[in-house]
């Protein structure tokens, strides 16, 4: 069953972690959002080794974004990688990033949805109504993958490849509060989308559980997508757990979350490189068991059980609830997302 025990967290944490999976990416277009970074850039210094034609950089800050390309540039001697701006609190730069790949019309093989955010303590809205946390974790990451979607699957019937779509999770999806906690009346709520971003979620759901529940919502949009992609042609989403590592994501912790925060990464973190791996086993990784991989959750080479409220009626419900939510106001942000729908999803 799908249970997250302190035994289980730190035998993880402790286990010999696999080698970065190599394979040949000549010819092939990889994009990480949050790729300037963290997990997301080491990971493109590992997709680098692999020697694609193009590996796109997706970040806020172009001036970031180009001083990461020079230091992956002399960290690893590949020099086709790109700095694309990207600024996922704003549905108007996703819809900029999807028009200038709609352009430049080029293949894509492997899209990794990386970048997120912890939130804040003040309560604030972005410009399209939503809190940064629901906005840059879950609602700008999905359209940005369904606006993308087309140039996917176009690239699987040309190509005879199966591309990726991986999306990265974490093992606090384990911890979400809406399956009996303080987040459960705000899931359970008619419009559960507009009650995570709500003032009252806010206030009265603490910071780490906001975050948690912005795990869980991963996981859900992740199977939720894969079941309604048809077999043919084969594409993988999946949804990753790259481990505890050492970020500087938690920097704005402070008092006792601080200390412990700091205790924890001195005792059980892995190095942001080994978190890095994780990442790019989902997105390239277990050749031959694409079956399995298919809308699986992957943690540490493996693909295994979410959390058990994940896999019940009732997160399955939730799961139904939430899709069916957020591909209405995808198709709101962005008509293309519509035409998607119809021409390459099932129902």
């Amino acid at each position: 069953m799908g249970k997250l025990t302190m035994w289980r967290f730190i035998r993880e944490q402790y286990q010999t972690i696999k080698p970065v999976q190599k394979v040949d990416l000549s010819g092939k277009t990889v994009v990480i959002t949050g790729g300037n970074t963290g997990l997301g850039f080491e990971a493109a210094k590992h997709f680098a080794t692999m020697n694609p034609t193009r590996l796109i950089i997706a970040c806020r800050s172009l001036e970031k974004g180009n001083v990461a390309l020079a230091q992956l540039s002399k960290d690893t001697g590949y020099t086709n990688a790109e700095a694309w701006s990207l600024d996922l609190n704003s549905f108007a730069s996703v819809r900029e990033f999807a028009d200038r790949f709609e352009r430049e019309r080029g293949r894509l093989d492997v899209l990794v949805e990386n970048a997120g955010i912890m939130g804040k303590s003040s309560y604030e809205k972005t410009a399209d109504g939503y809190t940064p946390v629901s906005q840059t974790n879950n609602i700008s990451p999905s359209l940005h993958t369904l606006l993308l979607l087309p140039y996917i699957i176009e690239t699987a019937e040309k190509h005879h490849t199966i591309p990726r779509i991986v999306f990265v999770s974490s093992d606090v999806h384990f911890m979400s509060g809406m399956a009996d906690g303080e987040s459960e009346r705000f899931a359970n709520q008619p419009n559960m989308i507009d009650a995570l971003s709500s003032v009252d979620y806010h206030n009265q759901v603490p910071e780490q559980m906001r975050y948690f529940d912005s795990k869980l919502l991963s996981v859900f949009f992740v199977r939720a997508l894969q079941a309604h992609l048809p077999n043919s042609p084969s594409i993988v989403v999946n949804v990753v757990n790259p481990g505890y590592c050492y970020s500087g994501f938690r920097k704005g912790f402070s008092g006792f979350m601080a200390f412990f925060d700091y205790l924890m990464e001195r005792f059980l973190a892995l190095s942001t490189e080994e978190g890095g791996r994780q990442l790019v086993y989902a997105a390239v990784g277990g050749a031959g068991e694409e079956g399995k991989l298919k809308g699986g959750y992957v943690s540490f080479g493996e693909v295994i059980e979410p959390s058990d409220f994940s896999m019940s009626e009732k997160g399955l419900k939730l799961e139904e609830k939430y899709w069916t939510q957020l591909l209405n106001i995808l198709k709101g942000a962005d008509p293309r997302v519509k035409s998607t729908i119809e021409r390459y999803l099932q129902n």
